[in-house]
């Protein structure tokens, strides 16, 4: 690709994380806690489709155990992940609550 071809109107500079996610919403929406719930629901649907990839793999129904170890993994990996933000959530809200006013 020839540099010349790159058109100005073609690179959109990176916003920072406020203009990504838009205004803020004071309304009584809880963006935050939809935000949470999809995470939850992520994580447990990586959990349920790790037992079925186990499930499936203990009655022979086709299912190679590379695949059922990695779904396995995966839903390791996506719990403790959520863990970790739930911790972080937690320390900073002990945090604001520490605060003098």
């Amino acid at each position: 690709m020839n540099i010349s071809a790159i058109q100005p109107s073609s690179i959109r500079p990176i916003g920072t994380p406020i203009e990504i996610g838009g205004p803020a919403r004071p309304s009584g929406s809880s963006e935050f806690g939809n935000i949470l719930q999809g995470a939850i629901d992520q994580v447990e649907g990586a959990s349920s489709n790790a037992k079925q990839s186990v499930q499936n793999f203990l009655s022979g129904d086709g299912e190679d155990l590379h695949t059922t170890v990695l779904a396995v993994q995966r839903a390791s990996l996506e719990f403790d992940m959520l863990m970790q933000v739930r911790n972080k959530v937690v320390s900073a809200y002990l945090e604001v609550m520490r605060m003098q006013m």
